[in-house]
């Protein structure tokens, strides 16, 4: 079932049917809105459970309800359109977020006139913007940790990495550094999606650095957190320690159609030194074999979230498999032969340009690395050599 089909579904039974918030800005920006869009309806749960089968409840702090189909979650948000709020419910923390799509009409709704704000997100000077409006007076942890998302998910999807603000996180997010104290994790499903969406956005550096500089990923992302206490050589990381070369990282991505970014590419560069904490302090010599401990942490920090195991699978061949591209050209093929076979070799491939990219070393290594990939495929199509380039005696072969 497809997003036309579930809205349609609200829609053909007599109920508002609204694309929210990010899912709406997205569409409105001519980006890919992403697997989990966000509905808001004047159904209630009851409705919904009828309409809709294989209906699930994610938890009150992330949907009223949740979809699954075989290629997005819906999260439904139910309002009575009688209430004292009003037909769009419970005002977000950021009123940059007060915006909707209907279905019915495909007419985009601004109740909080945020259309200014979406015009400097096109033409990238959001940064310039004074009249984005926070939350006032959050009045628990629960409530601190939540804006703190939002905040970071919107700094990921709608800022500019390069811009006069350079690396600074923008005044009205920063205050939420300080307050109450973050109070219970959120669900792990809530965590997926967050960290899902930062990374598959444009700039997840600066909302990293929010969420690390307010305590979040120290108190729920340890395996992160850890990054930033492995200092780097400045002979060739000039960007500083591991957690500065991670976000480092991200600025050399590619974006895909309609501006989103690999889910795989992107978690393999924020886990790709995962291990360097664990072999600083193992006592050898330095960062001996951290691409085998980083596959173990990356292992671990993607299953307590909860991703599948194939997408953990696909990162985790990523993270141990990082420091080979580097030296392809010089190994043999029995070394080589079967990582290059992997169809995600290419993305391997990726996250070295971008870890050398942000290093002082150059492209040098990367442009070996990809002639030696591409020599290995004209190779293993060419029926006269093996796999490896040597010539296959095809009178004794018969």
């Amino acid at each position: 079932m497809s997003k036309l089909d579930v809205l349609a579904v609200l829609n053909n039974a007599g109920f508002s049917a609204y694309l929210k918030g990010f899912s709406a800005i997205d569409i409105w920006l001519g980006r890919d809105a992403g697997n989990y869009p966000l509905v808001l309806t004047n159904a209630d749960t009851a409705d919904l459970a009828r309409l809709f089968e294989a209906l699930r409840y994610p938890g009150v702090d992330l949907a009223d309800a949740a979809l699954d189909t075989e290629e997005e979650t819906f999260y439904f948000f139910c309002t009575d359109s009688d209430s004292a709020q009003g037909k769009w419910g419970r005002r977000p923390y950021f009123n940059i977020l007060e915006f909707y799509q209907e279905y019915k009409t495909r007419i985009f709704h601004d109740p909080a006139g945020i259309y200014p704000l979406l015009r400097q997100i096109r033409s990238g000077t959001i940064n310039k913007a004074g009249n984005i409006r926070g939350p006032q007076g959050l009045d628990s942890g629960n409530e601190r940790c939540r804006a703190l998302m939002d905040g970071a998910l919107i700094l990921a999807k709608y800022f500019p990495l390069d811009s006069e603000t350079g690396p600074q996180i923008p005044e009205l997010f920063a205050a939420l550094r300080e307050g109450h104290e973050l109070g219970p994790a959120p669900g792990l499903e809530e965590q997926r999606l967050l960290l899902t969406g930062l990374l598959t956005s444009p700039n997840p550096g600066l909302a990293l650095e929010l969420l690390k500089g307010s305590g979040f990923i120290e108190k729920f992302w340890p395996e992160l957190a850890a990054l930033d206490d492995v200092d780097h050589s400045k002979e060739f990381h000039p960007e500083g320690n591991v957690w500065r070369h991670t976000l480092e990282t991200f600025r050399y991505r590619k974006p895909g159609l309609r501006g989103t970014f690999d889910l795989r590419l992107s978690l393999g560069l924020l886990l790709h030194d995962a291990g360097k904490p664990i072999a600083e302090s193992a006592g050898s010599r330095r960062f001996d074999g951290h691409a085998e401990l980083g596959e173990v942490q990356a292992r671990r920090f993607l299953g307590r979230i909860g991703f599948g195991s194939p997408l953990v699978n696909d990162v985790c061949y990523l993270v141990k498999n990082h420091m080979l591209p580097a030296a392809l050209p010089r190994l043999p093929f029995f070394r080589t032969g079967e990582i290059m076979a992997s169809p995600l070799f290419p993305v391997l491939l990726e996250l070295y340009r971008c870890d050398e990219s942000s290093s002082f070393r150059g492209l040098d290594g990367y442009y070996e690395s990809s002639a030696a990939y591409r020599a290995y495929l004209r190779n293993r199509q060419n029926p006269y050599r093996s796999a490896d380039g040597k010539k296959i005696n095809l009178k004794n072969s018969r």
